[in-house]
């Protein structure tokens, strides 16, 4: 088995001698900063199933209920900072410009909160809020909320999270630009996510047929990992600073 440190090097590599980089970011890199699970373990969250509050049926039925179970997570992300893997990734960023791309399943924006500039949210995003009524989007972050369920301020209308619930389609317009970026990248990094949850299970098996370079970094290995060039097996934080820390502009 290779040396962790020389899965680094070439992972750095790998990175130096591509033109496009996209990186897919999962619940991991957020869990290292201390976002809780999409259950939580506290209290009254634990009676309830989140596959049955994040959904249109749920918010039609109880809307005062499931927003304040998005206070609830707003609060909670709002108390915890980007760690040094999106630190990493915006240095990465500011290496490339517009060559690299982070493709996130995460709604909670701290790829925002260290300015990356070119993020794709799959799964939308918990700080912006949609007008049921006129469509209007806005980002909200009111923590706590002052009003639950927050109105839109332009019709009154009722707000719902900004996010894709179960049942859901993804983003059309989001979308058309992720399979863009799984043609044209020469490199892919698959960062702190399960590769089952589907369509990102899928990302790096497109990318790799399209001749990219996939590295994946995460605790454990994944069903990515089959086909991964180079798996190293650690936290983002400390692995993705040692490796992006040595690439040559």
């Amino acid at each position: 088995m290779k040396e962790k440190k020389e899965l680094q090097n070439t992972a750095k590599e790998f990175i130096e001698k591509s033109e496009k980089i996209c990186a897919l970011t999962g619940a991991g890199i957020s869990a290292e900063s201390g976002i809780p699970t999409f259950r939580g373990k506290e209290g009254l969250w634990n009676k309830y199933d989140p596959t049955e509050l994040a959904t249109p049926q749920a918010f039609q039925r109880d809307p005062k209920l499931v927003w304040e179970w998005y206070n609830w997570r707003r609060e909670k992300i709002a108390s915890v900072y980007p760690n040094s893997g999106h630190l990493a990734l915006k240095k990465l960023e500011d290496l490339r410009g517009k060559d690299f791309v982070i493709i996130t399943q995460n709604v909670d924006g701290l790829h925002n909160r260290v300015c990356n500039k070119n993020v794709l949210e799959i799964h939308g995003n918990i700080w912006k809020v949609k007008c049921t009524e006129c469509g209007g989007e806005d980002f909200n972050y009111e923590v706590p909320l002052k009003e639950i369920p927050p109105r839109c301020p332009r019709c009154g209308g009722l707000l719902r999270p900004g996010v894709v619930w179960f049942g859901e389609s993804l983003p059309y317009d989001v979308m058309a630009e992720v399979e863009e970026w799984l043609r044209k990248c020469n490199a892919m990094l698959v960062i702190g996510t399960s590769g089952v949850v589907q369509p990102a299970a899928s990302f790096a098996f497109v990318a790799k047929h399209n001749d990219a370079k996939v590295i994946e970094i995460n605790l454990e290995p994944t069903p990515i990992s089959e086909i991964a060039d180079v798996s190293i097996f650690g936290k983002a934080g400390e692995i993705l600073p040692e490796i992006i820390d040595q690439i040559q502009d």
